[in-house]
């Protein structure tokens, strides 16, 4: 099956920026998005981010369009003409739900065709979309999450489990008769991470196929936190040598 066309339904995400300074007084972004849903390896579909915004593709998928949009948004559009003038070419748009994030602005989109129960929500420096949910109550647990951690001391990464917990606990995707999920977060940021390759502010974790995709997405950030850590105990000074 083609990547380009998945013939697949993902269900919910979430889409993030974050203005910050950093401890030499600049401005940066952190952009980050978080995905699950019903069916396995959501992470190579649904989640695009980069230094220039975060984009999430789902409903019935079009990889392009995630993929477009970012190399839109690093072209200098903004996110809602570039995603906006990625849905006016495509055919398939009343299945799609689209949705993302860049320094500036938001835009989510959710075509009339979607299944049941669909919607989407935005606040000032976020975006939630989802479909064949339980209800509305998924899309609203997940943005009433991140508000109430938005822009905490914890890393955005582990922010954005905690908001896919919450949707997921209010009843998540409906189809409990398919056990195998997944969960996917991306993020990264405009500040120049180079001389810190570990830092929670530019990851790609992904959970392909379980039947607990949030418990098992978080032990997976907690111990890639905790694998840094101790191998930047182990080889501290190696390089210095």
């Amino acid at each position: 099956m083609s990547r380009r066309h998945a013939a697949i339904d993902v269900t919910f995400s979430i889409c993030v920026r974050e203005p910050y300074t950093d401890e030499e007084g600049n401005r940066h972004h952190r952009f980050g998005v978080a995905v699950t849903t019903r069916l396995p390896a959501v992470g190579t579909l649904c989640p695009f981010a980069s230094e220039h915004g975060a984009v999430a593709t789902q409903s019935l998928v079009n990889v392009e369009l995630g993929r477009k949009g970012i190399d839109y948004l690093a072209d200098g559009l903004a996110v809602e003409d570039a995603l906006e003038a990625l849905l006016n070419a495509d055919e398939g748009r009343a299945q799609r739900q689209l949705h993302g994030v860049d320094a500036d602005g938001t835009f989510v989109f959710s075509g009339d065709e979607c299944r049941d129960w669909y919607g989407h929500t935005a606040g000032e420096n976020y975006t939630v979309a989802g479909n064949l949910l339980t209800g509305s109550d998924v899309i609203d647990a997940t943005a009433a999450a991140y508000e109430s951690e938005a822009f905490g001391e914890g890393p955005l990464a582990a922010r954005l489990i905690d908001a896919l917990a919450a949707g997921h606990e209010e009843g998540g995707d409906k189809r409990t008769d398919l056990p195998i999920q997944s969960a996917a977060l991306l993020v990264e940021t405009t500040e120049d991470v180079e001389d810190e390759p570990t830092s929670p502010d530019s990851i790609d974790l992904r959970v392909d196929a379980t039947e607990t995709p949030i418990d098992d997405l978080r032990d997976t950030y907690e111990l890639t936190l905790q694998g840094w850590t101790d191998a930047a105990v182990k080889y501290e000074g190696e390089n210095e040598e």
